[in-house]
């Protein structure tokens, strides 16, 4: 019983992790979520990463990092896992949408009507009910004499 407690509680633990480990986007974080949640990245690399982006603009790739001051092979090795080029990272020309052409309603699936409702007939009276035969009586003998 115990061992099935501890391994119930390791899977739970497990699935949590994964839950919660989501990968930082290097062209919205601030350098303080890149100090905290990236491994190997102090403050001052986070600075270079805010400062990096700020003058050259988005991050198309993870890889543009190398061109970071400070962040080099192992480290951006070490990082690569955790962080992701969100969508502002390759903005591609807008086309203007047109909108769909609206299209017609289909017919209606509705039963269609009759012509001409049908009348009930009249209702009939029930007859007199017959009257029941009366018994016939037994036939009377004569005495006998």
């Amino acid at each position: 019983m115990k061992c099935l407690s501890m391994l119930l509680g390791l899977v739970l633990a497990l699935f949590s992790a994964v839950t919660f480990a989501q990968a930082i986007d290097i062209n919205t974080a601030t350098a303080e979520q890149l100090d905290k949640g990236l491994a190997g990245i102090g403050p001052t690399k986070a600075a270079a990463i805010v400062k990096y982006r700020e003058e050259n603009g988005p991050f198309k790739s993870v890889d543009d990092l190398a061109n970071v001051p400070g962040i080099k092979g192992k480290t951006l090795d070490k990082i690569r896992p955790m962080v992701s080029v969100g969508e502002t990272a390759a903005p591609a020309a807008k086309t203007p949408s047109v909108p769909a052409k609206p299209t017609m309603p289909g017919t209606s699936s509705m039963p269609s009507m009759p012509a001409k409702p049908t009348m009930p007939g009249t209702p009939t009276m029930p007859g007199t009910p017959a009257m029941p035969a009366k018994p016939a009586l037994p036939p009377v003998k004569p005495p006998a004499q």
